[in-house]
């Protein structure tokens, strides 16, 4: 690139920051260039076929009017995938974050933060249109504790990265400084820690806790919902801890204004800093989070076997799933993976998925191997070896059957369709991380399909 196109691709980059937002910005223009410029065509480098297609079909009509009125001529405009260096404000160059290299996936710093993982960081996670305004937001958040969008309330369906996004931020600010108090909890263990304070007359120190943090970071903050005295001990450790400048960051399915039967004080407090959704992935994202994972996993995974899993694969939390069946054959069979391995391992497991039982076999089953009674399992106790059984039920019935939360709450002795929603949350968390788990609902499966 000449410095006479140089300066014109800056000059019209500039003129395109001021139109799009910054994360589009970032993520689609900060590492293009303009490689040649004859005949009225311009040529411009981009660092993948996919940003290409993005850019193509949201800012092409942009693009070309920036740039006819920066020359005064009728520009034709022409894209060739060119990878180039993303340069910084600093002057240091840096992948670009969508299809980038994929980063070896290494914990930072020696130790990490109660159940928050260490490989949940900002380099490890795949960004795309779906997802940029929240991932920007985040970053921004933790380079800027208590002082800007605070708090800040992430929203989306199950599996879109909500809670990769706040403990990313949890990590980030940990690395900084480890003598920090920071706090990550679900909403269901802070409902349990209130409940247990109230029980056992220890609401101070459970009040010092949560209100001397610098940063606090709730996930599923819907499941509060209808819970007075949790709300209440909300609200106020909510507002001690804007007053003392700390951050707060918040997930939930839905927007807080939606949340039923949460306080409207609440909800306002939810509303006061910035409220961003993530969207399900589109298929950009898809493939992406596809090449981070085969990258965690040591394995080469060619770009058109990893679009044939994209394509193939609806929920994003199934995805590593469906990398590690082909992986699996891969090693079988003693050869690479490739597209065609991949088309045929997704079409054995769509075979293999076909079922003709019934959801009460699921429940009989789950039943059978926890040693526990059916009227049990869809009774009111919560015993922890009850509430595990019926977790695990209401997961297969979801995960086996697709059937909707509404649908397996009335099996389990008409359960509110949002404990089910949070059952199957905490298990498909669980199946990620806990091996035990895993071999439970790999033992019912099996015993299931015999």
């Amino acid at each position: 690139m000449n410095g006479q196109n140089e300066q014109l691709w800056k000059n019209i980059l500039g003129s395109i920051e001021t139109e799009v937002s910054r994360g589009n910005f970032l993520t689609l223009f900060k590492n293009t260039a303009l490689i040649s410029f004859e005949d009225d065509i311009a040529t411009i480098a981009a660092p993948s076929t996919m940003i290409i297609n993005l850019i193509q079909k949201r800012f092409l009509t942009l693009i070309k009017g920036i740039f006819d009125k920066q020359t005064g001529r009728d520009i034709d405009i022409l894209f060739v995938t060119k990878t180039l260096p993303l340069t910084t404000e600093l002057g240091k160059e840096k992948d670009a974050p969508l299809f980038a290299t994929a980063p070896e996936i290494k914990p930072k710093f020696i130790g990490h933060l109660p159940r928050v993982r260490p490989d949940f960081t900002f380099e490890n996670m795949a960004v795309s249109s779906s997802n940029q305004l929240a991932f920007i937001s985040a970053q921004t958040v933790s380079k800027n504790i208590g002082q800007t969008y605070n708090p800040l309330f992430i929203y989306g369906p199950v599996g879109v990265g909500k809670t990769h996004l706040m403990q990313a931020i949890a990590n980030e600010v940990y690395v900084k400084d480890p003598a920090r108090k920071i706090i990550y909890i679900t909403s269901e263990e802070f409902t349990n820690e209130v409940v247990e304070a109230i029980r056992s007359n220890q609401t101070h120190q459970m009040k010092k806790r949560f209100r001397s943090a610098v940063l606090l970071i709730i996930d599923d903050v819907q499941f509060i919902a209808g819970k007075d005295k949790v709300q209440e001990e909300l609200f106020h450790t909510f507002n001690i801890l804007i007053d003392n400048g700390a951050q707060i960051v918040l997930s939930s399915d839905r927007p807080p204004q939606e949340i039923k039967k949460l306080e409207k004080r609440l909800s306002s407090r939810f509303l006061g800093g910035l409220t961003v959704d993530i969207e399900a992935p589109d298929f950009e994202l898809k493939t992406a989070i596809l090449l981070i994972k085969a990258k965690k996993y040591g394995v080469e995974l060619p770009i058109e076997a990893a679009k044939v899993i994209a394509e193939s694969v609806e929920d994003t939390r199934s995805l590593e799933g469906a990398l590690l069946r082909i992986i699996t054959q891969a090693a079988s069979i003693q050869q690479d993976i490739s597209k065609e391995l991949a088309i045929k391992a997704l079409t054995n497991q769509k075979q293999e998925e076909v079922t003709h039982f019934h959801p009460d076999d699921i429940i009989q089953k789950t039943c059978t191997f926890y040693d526990i009674k059916t009227t049990q399992i869809k009774g009111p106790k919560r015993d922890a070896s009850l509430v595990k059984a019926r977790q695990v039920a209401m997961y297969l019935l979801k995960k086996e059957l697709g059937l909707t939360y509404v649908e397996i709450g009335n099996m389990l002795g008409g359960r509110d369709h949002t404990t089910i929603m949070h059952g199957v949350e905490k298990m498909e968390d669980l199946v990620e991380t806990k091996a035990k788990i895993s071999e439970d609902i790999m033992g019912i499966t099996k015993i299931i399909r015999e």
